[in-house]
C-alpha cells in the first residue's frame, strides 16, 4: 500500500540496504519479509535509502513487494512513483515512469575528479569505472546479472580501496579539496557531491507533509555504517543494526536511538517488531 493513502497518522521507514535489510553475505532479505509484508499492510512505506543504484533497488523492490519511492547512490536522487503523493513534488521532473528529484551532480564529473588525483595513488585503489562485470561480482560477492545493475550509476564513483588507511585519508583529503564528498559505505568509498542520505530523506518527508497538511507525519531511520549517519540523525527514530564486519556508526543523538542485537534482515526485523505496535 502506498502512502499516499494518508490517516491523520503516517509512518515512513527509511532503510538502507546492504547490510541492513540485506545479509552483508548473502545479500538476502529474507529473514526480513513478513515483517515487511505486515508493514505493508498496515500503509506504513518502507523506503529504501541505499548506496545502489536505481537498476539494483527497481530489482530488490518488486521482490520485496514495494511500491514506494527510491533514495539511490547515497542520495543522489529521489524516484517517486507517480501515485506515491497526490500532486506533482517540487522540483522534480517526469522520466521514465517517475518524478525525479536530483541533488547531485552525474557520475563523469566525479570520474574526472578521481583522474585528477590518480596518479598519487597508483595500485592503491580500483574504481566500478575500471572494472569490468566479472571484477565487480568478484570484489562485490553479486552474480553477474546483479553485477551488471550495480555497474549503471549515474551520479557518483564506488571506490574499492587496496592501499593503507593512511594513503586513502590523503586520497579522500585531495578528493575533497577538489570539491567531492566522499562517502565511506560498509564495502567502497563512495566519491560523490554534497549529497546525502540525511538531505534525500528530509526533502521527501517534508514534501509528503506539505501534501499532507492534516496528518501527522513520522520517520524511522535504519542503517548500519557511516554513510548512513545523515539520514540517523535527522529522523525521528534512528535505528542502528548491527554489523558482522565492522563496529556501529557513532551518532551526536543520544534520543530516541535503538540499537540490534541481531545483524542484517534478523536485526531489522527485531527491532521494527518492537518499535511498530501490532506488527506481529
Amino acid at each position: 500500500m502506498s502512502a499516499q493513502i494518508a490517516s491523520d497518522k503516517q509512518v515512513l521507514v527509511f532503510t538502507d540496504f546492504d547490510g541492513t535489510i540485506l545479509d552483508h553475505y548473502s545479500y538476502s532479505f529474507a529473514a526480513a519479509k513478513s515483517c515487511i509484508d505486515r508493514l505493508t499492510k498496515q500503509g506504513i512505506s518502507v523506503i529504501p535509502n541505499t548506496s545502489k543504484t536505481l537498476a539494483e533497488v527497481i530489482v530488490l523492490q518488486k521482490q520485496m513487494g514495494l511500491d514506494t519511492p527510491l533514495i539511490v547512490e547515497n542520495g543522489a536522487a529521489i524516484y517517486l512513483p507517480k501515485d506515491f503523493l497526490p500532486h506533482k513534488p517540487k522540483g522534480a521532473l517526469w522520466k521514465d515512469g517517475f518524478w525525479i528529484k536530483s541533488f547531485a551532480q552525474k557520475r563523469s564529473y566525479w570520474q574526472g575528479i578521481i583522474k585528477k588525483i590518480a596518479s598519487g595513488h597508483v595500485g592503491q585503489f580500483e574504481t566500478f569505472g575500471s572494472m569490468n562485470i566479472g571484477r565487480i561480482s568478484e570484489v562485490t560477492g553479486l552474480d553477474e546479472e546483479s553485477a551488471l545493475q550495480a555497474s549503471k550509476r549515474q551520479f557518483g564513483e564506488p571506490v574499492m580501496w587496496l592501499g593503507t588507511e593512511q594513503q586513502r585519508s590523503e586520497f579522500i583529503g585531495k578528493a575533497t579539496r577538489f570539491g567531492a564528498y566522499p562517502l565511506l559505505g560498509g564495502r567502497f568509498l563512495h566519491i560523490c557531491g554534497d549529497s546525502n542520505k540525511g538531505k534525500a530523506l528530509l526533502w521527501l518527508l517534508q514534501e509528503y507533509k506539505r501534501q499532507h497538511p492534516k496528518c501527522s507525519v513520522s520517520s524511522i531511520a535504519l542503517g548500519d555504517g557511516k554513510n548512513d549517519i545523515d539520514m540517523l540523525e535527522v529522523a525521528g527514530t534512528a535505528v542502528i543494526i548491527a554489523s558482522p564486519v565492522h563496529a556501529p556508526p557513532e551518532l551526536k543523538r543520544n534520543h530516541n536511538v535503538h540499537t540490534s542485537s541481531k545483524t542484517g534482515p534478523e536485526g531489522w526485523t527485531e527491532v521494527m517488531d518492537q518499535l511498530i505496535p501490532n506488527i506481529s
